[in-house]
């Protein structure tokens, strides 16, 4: 069995070179391991900032209670933002950057103060909540044909790729976080919609788990940290041309183009 820090090593180079590798659950005597999962992406985070990475950010993953059933979990996932994945809004992507990509519309939450206290309900989340943004997540896979489980997507950063904000800082007084709708376009086309049910009943579910999370791993949300909440709706492929927009209700729209 290879250790942790040869199969970070495995991921952060198939990042680098483009090059998928297997699945690194095939390395763990139970194919269930998410401590150690979350060992390996913190040892390609450190990688990441030794090359000059800044992490902004988290993001929550499997937020849909149907991949969750998928993948024999109860709970969601997390990842890291840094600096480099983000890309302007109505900007350009390399597709030569990605690994199998895919874009997902959802709710960005940027904090206005620390998520450090013991306790982190409903009302102590929304009050460190500075404002929401209408966000895209490219998200992409290091594992061949997406062949994942559990184990593979937390040490994978939980599939992480990129990410685009809008230009819109919205107060939260002004969304209906339950009901809101989503619509993504590829091309023009509708591709993709959904409510904030989707998101575990709520955004504000997945993002109080994550401020739990993180204060149980000492290692809690801070003033400034960029949140993804979780997808709204399906996620769509991506090919070079392709050019994504995504709206929630009448807020202003989020757009990005695949080159």
């Amino acid at each position: 069995m290879k250790n942790l820090k040869d199969i970070a090593n495995d991921i952060y180079n198939a990042e680098l070179s483009k090059q998928a590798i297997k699945p690194i659950r095939t390395y763990f005597p139970k194919e269930r391991d998410i401590e150690s999962a979350y060992q390996i992406q913190n040892l390609i985070t450190e990688k990441k900032i030794a090359d000059g990475a800044k992490v902004i950010g988290k993001k929550i993953g499997l937020t849909s209670f149907v991949v969750q059933k998928q993948l024999g979990v109860d709970e969601p996932d997390f990842g890291i933002l840094t600096d480099t994945m983000q890309i302007r809004n109505f900007g350009d992507l390399p597709f030569k950057d990605l690994m199998q990509p895919k874009a997902e519309a959802e709710w960005a939450f940027i904090l206005k103060h620390n998520l450090d206290d013991d306790d982190l309900g409903i009302k102590k989340v929304i009050s460190a909540i500075d404002h929401a943004r209408v966000a895209i997540e490219i998200v992409g896979s290091r594992i061949e044909n997406w062949n994942i489980k559990i184990t593979d997507t937390i040490a994978d950063n939980a599939s992480a790729s990129h990410f685009v904000l809008g230009d819109e800082k919205i107060d939260m007084s002004c969304i209906d976080l339950e009901n809101c709708q989503m619509k993504m376009f590829k091309n023009g086309d509708l591709v993709s919609e959904g409510t904030g049910k989707a998101c575990m009943g709520n955004p504000l579910n997945a993002v109080i788990w994550l401020a739990q999370t993180m204060q149980k791993n000492d290692n809690p949300l801070k003033k400034g940290d960029i949140v993804l909440s979780g997808a709204l709706g399906p996620m769509t492929d991506l090919i070079p041309g392709d050019e994504i927009s995504a709206k929630i209700d009448n807020f202003k729209n989020v757009n990005f183009k695949v080159i």
